[in-house]
């Protein structure tokens, strides 16, 4: 098993005692977790946290949630035998990741380990240092339920500054502030639809922008004047020839052409709404035009929206289209590199590396 779930780890948490106090990883932290009730099979987990050294008890702790959202970010950053530093992946967003890491720990498959650190501050030393703690999934070599254990690594690593994304000033037009969907998320949405017209024009495609998201300004500029923008889909000889397919891609959100013969990727950004609608879009798309070999249909969303996505993807109206995942993560991990490194030379392939297969067998419970 190499894909860890949200299911994977609700289940393995379920497994645990409830009403029973678990210590964190760090044992200079005095608290206790205890397990209330998890909801199968993808949560939410509610426990409770007290310290004893300050008189709190268990029966005057508050029920605390751990969101589904949170266990599906942590599940996308593992991958086996591989430590992962949770603050890294959920930064400050959840004031639980530590109970989570310590919830996780108890189960079989997952060891807290101090790999070596590289210094960077000093980029002429090559001493290795303790690092901090990381967990590792070792999916292989469960130890006994309900304690932790530490496991010794030979890795080592090198700590780099925080990929950081630059977006000039977005406006958006007032038609959208009258619509139903909020305003910070249409923003968030046309920050990602920009990232994506930018890593088109690094890596040589033009694009097309959806027809209701071309007033949008981005550096005091309409996105539909922008210099890799397509003008009209009347002028793309790959599907206009086709009966319908013009007016069934004006509201695709981005569709990347390359030399008038290639279409790189048919893309949807879903960030607050539901998946099924792009997935339709894409579908119409696809049943109008021939089967182009090597046309991605993918789903651009929040790294916590891949569980909804995968489950989407997998329903048979939809199969066809061979649905890629383009997480937000992903996408702006591409779109710094475009800004930073001036990429160039490379084929379109380069993109599957930033994109998950979402058509995949049933990934078996960590407990059967």
């Amino acid at each position: 098993m190499n894909q860890l779930t949200v299911r994977n780890i609700v289940t393995a948490i379920a497994q645990l005692p409830r009403r029973q106090a678990y210590n964190y990883i760090n044992p200079r932290t005095k608290g206790l977790i205890e397990i209330v009730n998890v909801t199968l099979p993808e949560g939410p987990i509610i426990i409770k946290r007290y310290n004893p050294s300050v008189g709190e008890t268990s029966a005057n702790a508050v029920e605390t949630s751990i969101s589904t959202q949170m266990i599906q970010r942590i599940a996308n950053a593992f991958v086996p035998n591989q430590p992962i530093n949770f603050d890294s992946v959920l930064g400050a967003s959840y004031n639980t990741r530590s109970v989570l890491e310590s919830l996780m720990a108890h189960t079989p498959q997952f060891y807290y380990c101090y790999p070596g650190r590289v210094d960077n501050r000093n980029m002429n030393s090559a001493k290795v240092s303790r690092g901090h703690k990381y967990l590792m999934w070792l999916p292989d070599r469960p130890h006994r339920i309900g304690i932790v254990e530490e496991v010794e690594t030979d890795i080592v690593i090198s700590e780099i500054p925080n990929t950081q994304v630059y977006y000039d000033s977005i406006d958006i037009p007032e038609v959208y502030g009258e619509s139903e969907m909020d305003i910070d998320i249409k923003r968030r949405h046309s920050q990602i639809q920009v990232a994506l017209i930018m890593i088109g024009q690094q890596l040589g495609f033009r694009t097309w922008v959806a027809q209701n998201d071309r007033g949008i300004i981005y550096n005091n500029q309409r996105v539909a004047e922008l210099p890799s923008v397509v003008n009209s889909l009347q002028q793309e000889g790959m599907i206009y020839p086709h009966n319908g397919a013009v007016n069934s891609a004006l509201l695709i959100d981005c569709i990347w052409f390359k030399n008038g013969r290639l279409m790189p990727a048919v893309m949807e950004v879903e960030h607050s709404t539901g998946v099924t609608s792009g997935l339709t879009r894409m579908k119409n798309f696809y049943d109008l035009i021939p089967p182009y070999q090597q046309t991605r249909y993918v789903i651009v969303a929040p790294d916590e929206e891949k569980a909804k996505v995968l489950r989407e993807a997998n329903k048979p109206q939809f199969k066809d289209l061979n649905t890629k995942f383009f997480p937000y993560s992903a996408v702006e991990e591409l779109y710094s590199l475009c800004q930073r490194r001036k990429i160039r030379g490379i084929t379109e392939e380069f993109l599957d590396s930033f994109m998950e297969p979402t058509i995949v067998a049933d990934t078996p419970s960590l407990y059967q």
